[in-house]
């Protein structure tokens, strides 16, 4: 472990690791799991469980370039005599920010599900709001707020280096900081994801390669106005006509023996 946390790359891998045994774990824990939009969420324990396995094997990949930078950084301090703060301190602050945000959303869904809204059933306005919450989405691809939160997102080094915060409390803060960060960037797609069902392998595998092109890749900057007229264009797909969106399952259509199985894994 001290080679790995000296060597970048080894790091760098071990993190990658992390995000591909998420992955696995998600892939195998989901299976069979996806029922289309207003997929029940289960227990509030069960789905903290799921979603934070979610946001490591989807996020990781995108957060590495901050990470390594924290690493990096705080190698160095340690080496000019400071204290050495582990950098998996740094990630659990930044997964408590997807934490919230995701216990924020159960939230949501649990009051939308007492309400008893007839009309947001698959077969009335369902494909429409879904449709409509898609588009939002989009439209928030263009705002200053999502701007400024993926500036941040891909160029996180002045962060670091005038916003550095002592002690292990400090490595806290700043990846809930950074998370919160890279929240306001995201929200969005994490809406589609939930509007197209969370428990949708395909769909969580199309939003999670968006956000790594969107933060980590040369073109990223450049995605904001293409992306916007996907999403948009998407949400007019799915209200129109929602049986020809690919990876996209009809609530109205799951078997007894689905709901039994998405049951069973819930109260496991």
């Amino acid at each position: 472990m001290e080679r790995i946390r000296k060597n970048p790359i080894g790091f760098a891998a071990l993190l990658l690791s992390v995000a591909l045994a998420m992955w696995i774990v998600t892939i195998e824990r989901m299976r069979g799991m996806d029922m289309g939009p207003g997929t029940e969420l289960g227990a509030l324990g069960w789905y903290v469980g799921i979603w934070v396995t979610m946001m490591a094997a989807m996020m990781l990949p995108s957060a590495a370039p901050m990470v390594l930078v924290f690493a990096r950084i705080a190698r160095e301090r340690n080496r000019r005599g400071q204290a050495f703060v582990p950098t998996w301190i740094f990630v659990a602050g930044y997964l408590a920010a997807w934490t919230g945000f995701g216990i924020l959303a159960y939230a949501v869904y649990r009051l939308v599900a007492a309400a008893d809204l007839g009309f947001l059933s698959w077969d009335e306005q369902g494909p429409l709001v879904a449709g409509a919450a898609i588009a939002v989405a989009g439209l928030y691809q263009l705002t200053p707020l999502k701007a400024l939160c993926l500036t941040h997102c891909r160029t996180p080094l002045h962060v670091v280096l005038y916003g550095w915060r002592k002690g292990r409390l400090g490595a806290l803060r700043m990846g809930a900081e950074h998370g919160a960060y890279c929240v306001g960037c995201c929200w969005g797609m994490m809406v589609i994801l939930f509007a197209l069902g969370v428990m949708s392998l395909f769909w969580m595998a199309v939003v999670a390669a968006v956000i790594f092109l969107e933060k980590v890749t040369p073109v990223g900057a450049r995605l904001t106005w293409p992306l916007a007229v996907a999403f948009i264009a998407l949400g007019v797909w799915v209200a129109a006509s929602p049986s020809s969106v690919p990876g996209l399952s009809d609530p109205m259509r799951g078997s007894e023996m689905n709901v039994q199985m998405q049951t069973d894994r819930m109260t496991r």
